[in-house]
């Protein structure tokens, strides 16, 4: 299905009248990813509190699959205390770089003026001399280069040692704070609303608010793009396709990421996540209806002869129309309705009108989301659909996995869902397409079975990168000022749970399968030791390529080295871009490493620990060999 055809129901006008379901056979094929209890779950995820880095522990490698399982293991012992297979493709220049740009990262006044400060080292060097002296510093730590030609260095270098790389040009616009807002209510009001506001359906959560406008605020790690015009976007979408092109020649395996707000007007992620999220509520609402609220969200199947007489005693529709909605080849004919049956529903039901419409849970009637959408607004729906396609094109043609960013959680809805769309169409022969999950939110576990279970029945490869998250600080303080539910979980304890709870469940997954595929994109090293060892309890090799270990360029090098090494598929995130127009990359790396350096002393530790052992052995000039 193609990504123009997937928008027309949103933007084309209609008949009115509720079409006939046309529902795949797979659609209806469900599968259970694990044989363990749930009690047996919850006493695992008990063992997981409160996790600390511990000493490292052998790792047992078992063989590739289960028939071979009885044979003797093969042992891998990864030690992330042995600096010198951590650090054997560094020069003690480069160490003493990443000390000294890790301890700067502890001062606040540094950290908290970096911005002022670099501006301030510009005038009085010059920019020939800043540059140099930046290349020395924070930018030769945590950017490869200016091009995709001035990175392949790095790149072999670190392939030589095992280590692979996930392409990101990291430039940003160097924008006020009130050009970042201005830019972000002109691209997130639509037309209808500037005229009458208040006057359509929307929730304040998926409205753009001036005050939070600048969506660079609270956040730590990830670049922010801020929509300008349609040709703009064509520019940034050229930039991916460098990009993957220069990923797919750089490298064999490679990475590339994107993010979705790059692409298109940020209006159509506010409007479309605003209506997958009724529709799941008002299935919410339906499963309570029916006694079934406090069930797991796949476990929720909903009685259809029930569920039929609540849509016509809310009014929903005709009785002959929700019957027609029901109808199709699988759809319906177990006598349940769960969620992604339900889900599937929406793509049909919006072509009753050029409207995006949604369920309102007090009258029970379907309305419009907006009164009214311009031509100019169709038109950018399509071509931001239309670019996500051609870098998946380009993606698959140049051998280059493509990673879409995670990103807010007013946007997240429509960017998964365009994902998984993605997903359903390149990811039939290898996973190819990769959605991101940050599991630091509640309803993280919800989407990652949700996401698998769809893959399952439809029979294409799931991919998926794990992290934590991003936006905490700012997701939380919009929750609480505009007035909704706080999105996060309460604590880093709670999100360590969740992390590893989606970890285990991808993890079964392929062990059943072998069809999904994870990033653990983290630098928590208690995580990776649990990575490690469930790949031995379930019997998943390394060289089956489908658990991949994630990390910043620049960062717990300890962790990413002896891995690969160890034959371990590991990447590094590699920013590259022009000096001036990175600096806001750089800021955040210097925020995020400031929380990262006043937390722990080991990385830095153990870079000493190798520069003296160094030092010791008589290695006073060294040379990585490769």
């Amino acid at each position: 299905m193609s990504y123009t055809k997937f928008v027309a129901p949103l933007v084309k006008a209609n008949s009115g009248s509720i079409r006939k379901l046309r529902i795949s056979p797979a659609r209806c094929r469900s599968t259970v990813a694990s044989t363990k209890t749930r009690e047996e779950k919850e006493q695992q995820q008990q063992q997981m509190d409160g996790c600390t880095v511990v000493e490292a522990a052998p790792v047992e490698l078992i063989s590739q699959t289960k028939k071979t399982a009885k044979a003797p293991l093969s042992k891998s012992h990864i030690d992330f205390e042995n600096t010198q297979e951590a650090y054997k493709s560094k020069g003690n220049i480069e160490l003493l770089r990443s000390l000294l740009v890790f301890k700067l990262c502890t001062f606040d006044i540094l950290v908290d003026k970096n911005k002022e400060l670099m501006d301030l080292s510009r005038k009085l060097l010059g920019q020939w001399m800043f540059e140099k002296l930046m290349k020395m510093t924070f930018y030769g730590q945590f950017v490869a280069g200016e091009d995709h030609n001035s990175i392949k260095p790095l790149i072999r270098k670190n392939e030589a040692f095992g280590v692979g790389s996930v392409l990101d040009y990291s430039v940003e616009e160097d924008l006020t704070q009130e050009e970042a807002e201005k830019k972000e209510m002109d691209s997130c009001v639509s037309e209808a609303e500037k005229e009458s506001p208040g006057a359509d359906h929307r929730e304040k959560k998926y409205k753009a608010h001036r005050q939070f406008g600048d969506r660079r605020g609270g956040v730590i790690s990830a670049r922010t793009y801020f929509y300008a015009d349609e040709a703009k976007c064509d520019i940034q979408m050229e930039t991916f396709i460098n990009c993957i092109k220069a990923s797919g020649g750089a490298s064999n395996d490679g990475f590339s990421a994107i993010k979705m707000t790059a692409l298109g007007r940020p209006q159509f992620l506010l409007q479309f996540s605003e209506v997958l999220v009724k529709w799941r509520r008002f299935f919410n609402f339906l499963a309570a209806q029916q006694g079934k609220s406090q069930m797991t969200v796949l476990e929720q199947k909903l009685e259809l002869e029930q569920l039929k007489e609540s849509l016509t005693e809310l009014g929903v529709g005709a009785k002959d129309d929700i019957e027609n909605w029901f109808t199709g080849e699988k759809l319906g004919l177990s006598g349940t309705i769960d969620l992604l049956d339900w889900n599937s529903l929406i793509n049909d039901t919006t072509k009753i009108s050029n409207l995006l419409m949604v369920p309102n849970l007090q009258t029970g009637h379907l309305e419009p989301l907006l009164n009214i959408f311009t031509e100019e607004e169709e038109r950018q729906m399509k071509r931001m659909l239309q670019r996500v396609d051609i870098l998946a094109k380009h993606a698959v043609e140049n051998g280059v996995r493509l990673m879409v960013d995670a990103e807010q959680t007013y946007f997240q809805p429509a960017i998964s869902r365009l994902t998984l769309e993605m997903q359903r169409k390149f990811n039939r022969e290898k996973p190819v397409i990769f959605n991101t999950y940050q599991c630091y939110l509640k309803e993280a576990y919800d989407n990652v079975t949700l996401d698998v279970e769809l893959s399952r029945r439809e029979g294409w490869y799931f991919g998926a990168k794990l992290v934590r998250g991003a936006y905490m600080y700012q997701e939380r303080a919009r929750a609480k000022e505009i007035g909704y539910e706080d999105p996060i979980n309460p604590d880093y304890e709670a999100t360590n749970r969740m992390y590893h709870k989606c970890l285990e469940y991808v993890l079964e997954e392929i062990e059943h399968s072998r069809k999904a595929n994870v990033m653990v994109a983290t630098h928590n090293e208690d995580t990776v030791k649990f990575t490690l060892n469930k790949m031995n309890e379930m019997g998943l090799s390394p060289t089956e390529n489908k658990v991949y270990f994630g990390q910043l360029l620049g960062m717990c090098d300890q962790i990413s080295f002896p891995l690969g090494q160890a034959g371990f598929p590991v990447y590094k995130y590699v920013p590259y871009g022009p000096v001036n127009e990175v600096i806001p990359y750089l800021s955040r790396r210097a925020q995020e490493n400031r929380g990262i350096m006043k937390g722990s002393q080991r990385e830095r530790s153990l870079l000493w620990k190798e520069l003296r052992r160094r030092l010791l052995a008589g290695q006073i000039i060294y040379k990585p060999v490769y």
